[in-house]
This record gives C-alpha cells, structure tokens and sequence, in this order.
C-alpha cells in the first residue's frame, strides 16, 4: 500500500493514512485519487478494525490538482472516465466496512471536503476551513458532496453551502453538524487516538454491520431495517465475540473481541 504522497501507517488494529503533499496544501492529483480508492480497498480485505484519515503539514486536503501540469499524470482516459475512477476513490472510503475517522486540520476544500465527509465520524482542529468551492470554479459538485452534505446537514443547508462556496470555519462546521467535535489544535491528535482506541477495541464483525446499518438507514423502509437488525444480530449470536462479552460481563472485566 502507499504512493509518494500518501503515507499508510499501522499500529496494532489502527491503519493511519496521511496525504502528505508539500507545498499543495495535499491537493491530490488523479494517481493519489487512484491510490486512495486501492489503499482502502486493500485496508477493507484485512484485519485492521479502524482507519484514521488525515494530512500532513497542517492541512487536510485541498482538493484536487487543477493547477500543475502533474494533476492528470498516468491518466490518458477520457474526463468521463476519470470521474468515474474518482467515483471509485470515494465508494473504496465510504464502503471501507471499518470505521473511518477523518481527522482535520487547516483546509479541506472541493473534493478534499468530500474526502473529509467519507469518513464515518469528522474531528477537526478549531483553526480548519471548510468549503464546497467548486461554484467559484465554474463547476457543479463532485466527488460525493452532493450526496454527503444532504445526508449530514439536510438538503436546505446543502444547497446554501453549494450555492454560495461559503468558506466556513470550524465553529461554523460545529453548528452544521458536519464536524464531530472541534479541538485545539494541540488536542486533536490525542481526541482522535482516544476515540480510534475505543472503537478499535469493540466487536470487529458488530461494529462493522452497525456501520452499514446506520449507512443504508436513509435509503430504506422502518421494516427494512428492523429485518436487516434482525439478521444481523443473528449473525452476531453465533460469534464468539458475543459469548466473550458476556464471559467478561459476569466476570466484571474488560472484553477481549477477537472477529470471530
């Protein structure tokens, strides 16, 4: 896994990736877009329970690279194409059956605002800026926003903050609902690493159904739902992980979930 930009670390069931760009703000050019949608699909088929998903050098991501000549590089498609690879990119974060994190600090703008809300929970420094720019670029939105801000914020909201490219700052992210929490920037990191830890140490398969539960909530019928929990927790009382919980339970300590 990784790419020139991008910096994939694991520690114990924690994989950390980083877009780190100097001098771009992390503006990711077609082969990062690539190479996100490849490492989280390469993250999802192995045992890592969370992902955390960040920037380098005090910025999140600024979105893609309109500006170099190096934005388009090993790309010879059709812009249809591309969009369809960077469709790709978003799906491989948002599908990732673990958990993701997307913890912001400076910028994340355009796209890097879609990468940012691709991720199941959003933590932020108090000094990030965020905005669905692409109107002051002449364009309509991409990479996911469109379905991203009308799922967090609603549908008025999404179109006041796409209409008009509004540049928001981390209170405002705050009032929207976007961000989970606002921190001072020196806070951030240990934020993240407590809710990452917690996360890591609950029940791999559960988690993960939740996840897409809570995920195709939207899109489905109360019925549906209540089915689909069904079945889950079906799948749920046959694991391990389950008789474990209630061993730790009667014996008053911590679970110890192994994914089986």
């Amino acid at each position: 896994m990784g790419h020139e930009f991008i910096d994939v670390d694991r520690t114990g069931a924690v994989v950390t990736v980083t877009l780190n760009r100097p001098g771009t703000r992390n503006a990711c050019s077609m082969s990062m877009w690539l190479a996100i949608r490849d490492i989280f699909r390469e993250i999802g088929a192995s045992d890592a329970r969370a992902v955390v998903l960040t920037g380098a050098n005090g910025d999140f991501c600024s979105g893609a690279d309109v500006v170099t000549s190096s934005g388009s590089e090993g790309f010879e498609g059709s812009r249809l194409t591309a969009m369809r690879q960077l469709a790709e990119s978003v799906l491989a974060v948002h599908s990732c059956p673990m958990p993701v994190i997307s913890k912001v600090d400076g910028v994340a703008v355009g796209a890097g605002f879609g990468l940012a809300l691709a991720g199941d929970l959003l933590f932020c420094s108090d000094r990030s800026r965020f905005s669905a720019i692409f109107a002051k670029l002449g364009l309509s939105l991409d990479y996911g926003t469109s379905w991203f801000l009308a799922q967090r914020i609603g549908i008025h909201k999404a179109k006041e903050l796409a209409l008009t490219a509004e540049m928001m700052d981390a209170a405002r992210a705050a009032e929207l609902g976007f961000a989970n929490a606002v921190l001072p920037v020196d806070e951030l990191d240990a934020r993240v690493a407590a809710v990452v830890e917690r996360i890591a140490a609950g029940p791999p398969l559960a988690l993960s159904m939740t996840k897409r539960m809570l995920d195709n909530a939207g899109a489905s019928s109360l019925a549906q739902a209540l089915e689909t929990e069904a079945i889950a927790q079906n799948v749920n009382l046959g694991t391990k992980d389950m008789i474990e919980a209630f061993v730790a339970f009667r014996e008053k300590r911590a679970p110890e979930f192994e994914g089986r």
